[in-house]
């Protein structure tokens, strides 16, 4: 595909998003020997996402969740800062918020998701009020361990969305942090706990459910399956919940709301060529396997923002990056992509202050364990230990660095 007249290749790969997915695929890429790399990324700090909930329910610092984005981008790759504004597949261009337009030879999109607060009434206001918050945004999370420490009585509401988010679990985690934190303070009867889900089971991988209902009856957490937030009155501390099953609502007043926003690929990116036709969400048409875009050959996604199978984390977009790196090297010498994404995903759940449930498993929801026979859906400190304490290391000293 030739580019329009005038506009130079910057760069022989580009990719839009320095996050997990952006920083890790660049690092990866230039030890597999592509050293003409950019990536555009406006922001001057990076998160580590996972640490979130953490951060929420009281078990780590906010200062641990970042670093200087110019600190974790990989030596020998372009760091452009700026903001992607539009993609012409025909001419492989992308327009910058600056206004500059930079031509690629294959081009990565992986900008993450955007929060959705508006597609619920009232949310946007409801966490922003004096007792509201959401672990989802970072400027929040501490925001939302004040409020649940804070708490000795009343009611508190966790909800998650229906729709892709990124780790979906990750909604539950601060409710289990600070349930075991109000037993500990002996004010736990004294507090309603309601978890709005809005799929027919707790998380839906076998096991792990039953873990998870376990824990829910120890701590007295009232679940709603097949519900979700609809609307919240912020002034009158009111949160509308619909059952999506029979219709009906509920109205629930509560002390303390921990919300969860729906999430979809960033506006522009809806805008553009990329997406499948009619896809509401605005992901980028891939091959699930190949991670290559359906219709325009060098133009590849991994992460939140890809339309894959799976469910989006962490976990899965390690195996991305490496298959889209063998895959994008294969691509450039003519060769067929042998590289294939199993669908694999995880989530650690937190389900009490010092111990975690792992949920590995497919784009079906099956089990799917790293280490067979090993039962990881059964809560243990030993798996807090590597959630809490190596994971955060592997992250910043291997996986963006390209090497986990």
């Amino acid at each position: 595909m030739p580019l329009s007249k005038g506009t130079p290749v910057e760069s022989e790969v580009l990719i839009i998003g320095g996050g997990n997915a952006g920083v890790s695929l660049a690092a990866r890429l230039h030890r597999y020997g592509v050293k003409d790399v950019a990536v555009v990324e406006p922001q001057d700090t990076h998160f580590y996402q996972p640490l979130f909930s953490h951060i929420a329910g009281g078990r780590a610092n906010a200062s641990e969740a970042t670093r200087p984005q110019r600190s974790v981008m990989p030596q020998g790759v372009e760091w452009i800062r700026d903001s992607a504004v539009d993609i012409d597949p025909e001419s492989n261009t992308v327009s910058l918020a600056s206004g500059r337009q930079l031509g690629f030879g294959h081009l990565v999109v992986c900008p993450g998701l955007q929060l959705d607060w508006d597609k619920i009434p009232g949310l946007a206001d409801a966490v922003h009020s004096p007792s509201g918050a959401s672990h989802y945004e970072f400027t929040l999370a501490a925001k939302s361990w004040r409020l649940l420490h804070g708490l000795k009585a009343g009611t508190a509401v966790f909800t998650m969305p229906s729709g892709p988010i990124k780790c979906g679990g990750a909604a539950q985690k601060p409710m289990y942090l600070a349930c075991n934190y109000w037993r500990e303070q002996g004010v736990l009867q004294d507090i309603r706990v309601v978890m709005v889900q809005p799929y027919p089971t707790v998380f839906g991988v076998p096991g792990v459910d039953e873990e998870l209902n376990r824990k829910i009856a120890e701590y007295g957490i009232e679940l709603r399956l097949n519900s979700e937030l609809v609307s919240v009155d912020a002034s009158a501390q009111n949160a509308l919940i619909r059952n999506n099953a029979t219709g009906l609502a509920e109205e629930l007043h509560y002390d303390v709301l921990n919300a969860v926003p729906p999430q979809s690929a960033p506006d522009w990116l809806k805008a553009t060529e990329l997406p499948a036709p009619g896809d509401p969400g605005g992901f980028v048409d891939v091959d699930p396997q190949t991670l290559r875009h359906v219709r325009f050959p060098n133009i590849w996604s991994l992460g939140d923002a890809a339309a894959t199978t799976n469910s989006k984390s962490g976990g899965a977009l390690r195996k991305q990056t490496k298959v889209l790196a063998k895959n994008l090297v294969a691509a450039r010498e003519g060769k067929p992509l042998t590289e294939k994404y199993d669908g694999y995903s995880v989530c650690p759940f937190t389900v009490a202050r010092s111990s975690v449930v792992f949920a590995e498993f497919d784009d079906q929801y099956r089990p799917m364990p790293s280490i067979p026979k090993v039962p990881t859906w059964k809560a243990s400190r030993a798996s807090w230990i590597v959630d809490r304490d190596i994971f955060p290391k592997v992250y910043w000293n291997l996986i963006l660095k390209g090497r986990a």
